[in-house]
Parts: C-alpha cells; structure tokens; sequence
C-alpha cells in the first residue's frame, strides 16, 4: 500500500487530513480500552502500550502510544 507523504510542492488534501484524524480517534479509543481495562485490574498497563512507559498519566500514556503507533505506519 503506498503511502502519500506531505512533501513543499505538494499539500495535504483534505482526504488525506480526514483519515489521518479517523485512525488518531480509532487507534486513541482502542489504546484507552486497554489502559482502562487494565488499570481496572490493577496491572501494568504502561508496558503494554508503545510509548507509553514513562508518562503519568492514562490520558498522556494513551495519547504517546498512539503517536508511536501512528510513527511506525509512514
């Protein structure tokens, strides 16, 4: 599957703008369910997701795992 990448001469279309934003939200709801659930058990959820081992917080450790996950598709 070819990748278009954002290059001076040629724009990001909006096509382009709405499917990177659907697989963000796609890929954030995902990534939240397995943080919830396994806060909700009391695991380490951290260590499942890429990216995520040294935040804080659900939200930034959900939120850095999607853009790691995002990094490796281009």
């Amino acid at each position: 599957m070819a990748h278009a990448h954002h290059t001076p001469d040629r724009p990001i279309v909006k096509s382009e703008s709405i499917s990177f934003y659907t697989l963000f939200a796609v890929s954030f709801v995902l990534f939240a369910a397995i943080a919830a659930v396994g806060a909700l058990f009391g695991c380490q959820w951290r260590a499942w997701l890429p990216g995520a081992e040294g935040v804080k917080s659900m939200t930034g450790g959900v939120k850095a795992a999607v853009w790691t996950f995002m990094s490796h598709l281009q």
